[in-house]
């Protein structure tokens, strides 16, 4: 079983200058369901079927499955999803030995900016970069099956 264990902030601060990458994503969720979200994901010209299940007490660790599929293959399966997507772009900032992905929200999610780090395990200590504001790790409504439901514009 693949864990995903990571901690997400907010993003207060320019980051884009330190950003050694950055793409466009497009999401949707065959499942939104809390505990085992089924998600549909094109990123630049890839798409992407992942699996996540329910996180653990403090939101920072939960199984996460990924498969990568043909563009074409995404772009049907984007047609199952349930109302509302996720338009965002995501770039990628080194802070010590670890990479930051920080996501630019779109459309109904507009003005949010999150940035997420992986990490080996949940007491893993990292580099914070100057850009980073508030932890909001575990807090269900920065998670993407959420914010596709209940977009930020709207709190």
């Amino acid at each position: 079983m693949a864990q995903e264990i990571e901690r997400k902030f907010l993003v207060s601060g320019e980051f884009k200058s330190l950003a050694t990458s950055h793409s466009r994503i497009v999401q949707g969720y065959i499942s939104s369901a809390r505990g085992r979200t089924v998600r549909v994901r094109i990123r630049d010209d890839k798409g992407y079927l992942t699996i996540k299940g329910a996180s653990n007490a403090s939101g920072t660790s939960r199984y996460e499955w990924e498969k990568e599929l043909p563009l074409a293959e995404a772009e049907e399966l984007m047609k199952l999803c349930e109302p509302g997507i996720i338009d965002k772009t995501r770039y990628l900032v080194r802070s010590g030995k670890h990479v930051f992905e920080v996501d630019e929200f779109y459309g109904e999610n507009e003005g949010l900016v999150v940035a997420e780090v992986e990490l080996e395990s949940e007491e893993e200590s990292f580099v914070k970069p100057d850009f980073i504001g508030k932890e909001v790790t575990g807090d269900v409504r920065y998670y993407n099956s959420q914010l596709m439901k209940k977009p930020y514009k709207t709190w």
